[in-house]
């Protein structure tokens, strides 16, 4: 990863730095978790807060943007994978969403703490910890719902096409990651470069970067939500396959 990314006139915007807790001899990134758990928090309050006021009359607007994001997920499960097939993916899909789209716009809300709420998907460890949990699921509903034959399509329709399948699978989580934590990271970076502009026009240029931000935090959240319904749909060889 790279670690300064280096401005001229020797100014520097450190990249990569994270404020640490050394815990047992693992060195634990504190800005990291602390985003973690705000974003968390918010999303639980978020539900928990929905779960109270739900109602079946006039709905409110934070009902009404629940109920088309889990309306547009059960469309998309439905028609790759049939709900009944793996019915946790629509609360894991909405779930995701919802944390990471929050934890994209921390950046954006007014705070005093920004050496230590930051965007936690700026963090490739992060990322890659929620890639790799959402691949192990696919790997074992691919195997729950089609038992011997998930392993079939890696020999089909050539044995000699075996390593390219592994790879391809082993790459899933990787790209998967590195597709989230590069474009929230890069946002970061551009938040740092701005700021070393004058004070008198600084406030235009951020401005519209946060905007752009807040667009690029909901299109990545969304990204790595349908992703994830794909990857299960392949690995449950579809709606008619399934059942």
């Amino acid at each position: 990863m790279m670690r300064e990314l280096v401005l001229a006139e020797g100014g520097g915007v450190q990249v990569g730095e994270h404020p640490a807790w050394h815990v047992f001899g693992l060195t634990i990134n504190a800005d990291t978790v602390i985003s973690t758990v705000i974003a968390a928090v918010i999303v639980l309050g978020f539900g928990l807060y929905l779960a109270a006021k739900a109602t079946a009359k006039v709905p409110s607007g934070l009902q009404l943007v629940f109920e088309t994001v889990t309306d547009q997920v059960e469309r998309q499960v439905e028609s790759n994978i049939g709900i009944r097939t793996a019915p946790f993916v629509v609360p894991l899909a909405i779930s995701l969403f919802f944390f990471i789209l929050i934890a994209n716009w921390l950046s954006i809300l007014p705070h005093t703490w920004e050496e230590y709420v930051r965007p936690p998907t700026a963090d490739v460890n992060l990322t890659f910890a929620m890639a790799i949990l959402v691949m192990v699921m696919v790997w074992v509903t691919g195997v729950r719902v089609r038992g011997r034959g998930y392993f079939r399509h890696f020999v089909e329709p050539y044995p000699a096409m075996l390593p390219l399948y592994v790879i391809e699978e082993l790459t899933k989580p990787v790209t998967l990651s590195l597709r989230l934590f590069g474009n929230i990271l890069a946002g970061t970076v551009m938040v740092s470069v701005l700021a070393l502009m004058p004070v008198a026009v600084l406030w235009l240029p951020t401005a519209a970067w946060k905007l752009f931000d807040l667009f690029i935090g909901l299109l990545q959240a969304l990204i790595f939500a349908l992703l994830t319904i794909l990857y299960f749909g392949f690995a449950a060889g579809g709606h008619e396959e399934a059942g």
